[in-house]
């Protein structure tokens, strides 16, 4: 009996040791509950536009991004939901597919309304609820509640696009935009769960001026001047600040988010910055420091300008201490665009689009395969490249569960954590995904299997009109050369089954059965509509 309570103690003194050991264990697999978050968002870059996602027929320097992924995780089988940018930003903000919204093509028009409903949960609002301060900073493209009367909306109308008429706006005109720019302009990024948002709502569309917050910064009095139409750069002509010029516009957008970073590191909270750049997307407004720096043509030069604003930031992380606890993600809204030069840049060796087929617009992989790189120090092993299917939707279901915080059965209906990659797990995180192109058209993939019901790049490029559906095996032909749907009408049928059942589900992933926004439109095998 006397050893008895000794060999009690040493018992519970063991047990304890184990315990404290396991709780050690588990923290250091367990990633920071409140790291930073930065989501830099560049607007038609392609796979293959930068340097270490295409070694052997890229020649644009982009040394800022390479030294970043080299920093982090480099992803090689990363998409955007659409090939084009209004589609792709709706699906990366909420974690749901975009064609469950009106945007079953196109992108959000001139003073367009709001995509986001206000009650759904996006990147911004989840932070917020951790008590992040949240902030936008760039191009928005989803729409806004414009204050438009109806009786004024002719003093709206675009000159054209791509117009390039010497208009003047007389006083009608400067009365009605007064009377609509002197107003808020509800529905934007400060409806959607961001405290603060600047920029340009889409650059190369009117009003030419910054937005800050819900107003403009002044008020538009001028039809934008008809150079900025000229060789790629503006489309649409419309109301415009008096001098209003297209090229401080990403250096603008850089210091801000470098001001940002600044102060907000300073803080105990933690925050979130979204910031999706305007480049190097049309206006190619490249500020004389990088005019034929690329040696290729304006669009190169313009990604190497994009490259360096991007160091910038990175910089702000590093000088602001914020570095260490700061999870980085990079990506773009689609492939490169063709109209940019894509043919001379191909014949003097540089390949927008890497190995892949296509481009903006398209349902092949160069209009949604982009670069897809995170950073976040302690917890993304350095120089890690992971092969696995991933999506922009993933991000709000990552961020989640960085947070401890597991989403509503109503929220990120098509979002999959990308934590346990990050932790360097090698095991897929989805089995599917879908991507679509400009007019709609999906592309479904289902491992290294990837289905469209229609012929053509279902965007802009042409291709075998003679073949109603594609079926590729992307693992041993990624470039999408062998059309083996005629091979193969099994798998066919059951991809065009697993599509169906993406969308009468209202989610791909698990959780309670959901409504779609609209009835979605179904591709028919051949139709393409």
């Amino acid at each position: 009996m006397k050893n008895f309570f000794p060999i009690r103690l040493l018992t519970l003194l063991v047990a304890v040791t184990i315990t404290g050991i396991a709780l050690v264990l588990a923290d250091e697999e367990r990633p920071a509950a409140r790291p930073n978050i930065v989501v830099i968002y560049a607007d038609d870059l392609g796979y293959g536009d930068v340097g270490c996602y295409n070694r052997d027929h890229g020649r644009i320097a982009t040394p800022h991004l390479d030294r970043f992924a080299a920093q982090g995780m480099r992803f090689t089988d990363g998409h955007s939901s659409s090939g084009v940018c209004s589609p792709s930003r709706y699906t990366l903000l909420t974690g749901r597919y975009h064609w469950r919204t009106r945007l079953q093509s196109g992108i959000v028009s001139l003073w367009g309304a709001p995509v986001i409903a206000r009650d759904r949960l996006t990147i911004g609002s989840l932070a917020q609820q951790q008590g992040y301060r949240t902030a936008c900073i760039g191009k928005w493209h989803l729409g806004w509640n414009w204050p438009i009367p109806e009786e004024k909306e002719k003093f709206f109308a675009s000159g054209g696009y791509g117009g390039k008429k010497d208009l003047t706006a007389n006083g009608e005109h400067r009365a009605a935009w007064r009377g609509v720019f002197s107003k808020a302009i509800p529905g934007g990024p400060t409806a959607v769960g961001f405290d603060s948002y600047f920029g340009t709502d889409v650059p190369n569309w009117p009003p030419y001026c910054f937005i800050e917050n819900d107003r403009t910064v002044g008020i538009p009095s001028e039809f934008a001047d008809p150079s900025f139409f000229k060789k790629n750069q503006a489309s649409q002509q419309g109301p415009a600040l008096k001098d209003w010029t297209l090229e401080p516009i990403l250096p603008t957008l850089a210091d801000r988010a470098v001001a940002f970073i600044r102060h907000e590191a300073k803080s105990p909270d933690p925050f979130l910055l979204y910031l999706p750049l305007t480049s190097p997307h049309t206006p190619l407004s490249v500020n004389e420091a990088w005019k034929d720096k690329s040696g290729l043509n304006l669009y190169a030069d313009f990604v190497m300008e994009t490259d360096a604003a991007v160091g910038r930031v990175l910089e702000a992380l590093e000088s602001s201490g914020a570095a260490d606890n700061t999870l980085v993600v990079f990506t773009s809204d689609n492939g490169c665009a063709p109209y940019i030069g894509v043919k001379e840049l191909e014949e003097k060796g540089h390949f927008p689009s890497g190995p892949f087929r296509g481009y903006k617009a398209d349902a092949w992989e160069g209009g949604h395969r982009v670069p897809f790189i995170v950073r976040w120090p302690g917890v993304v092993k350095v120089g890690t490249v992971c092969p696995q299917l991933v999506h922009q939707a993933d991000l709000l279901a990552t961020f989640a569960e960085v947070f401890g915080q597991p989403l509503p059965g109503g929220a990120g209906e098509d979002s999959v954590s990308l934590l346990p990659l990050l932790q360097g797990k090698e095991e897929p995180v989805r089995e599917h995904a879908v991507s679509a192109s400009i007019r709609g058209v999906p592309a479904v993939r289902k491992g290294d299997w990837k289905f469209i019901p229609a012929p053509g790049s279902g965007g802009w490029g042409k291709g075998d009109q003679s073949q109603p559906v594609q079926l590729y095996d992307l693992k041993n032909d990624p470039g999408e050369t062998r059309n083996l749907a005629a091979r193969f009408p099994e798998r066919v049928k059951e991809m065009q089954a697993l599509l169906e059942t993406l969308i009468t589900r209202g989610r791909s992933t698990p959780g309670p059965k959901q409504a779609n926004d609209v009835q979605v439109r179904r591709h028919l095998p051949g139709r393409g509509r």
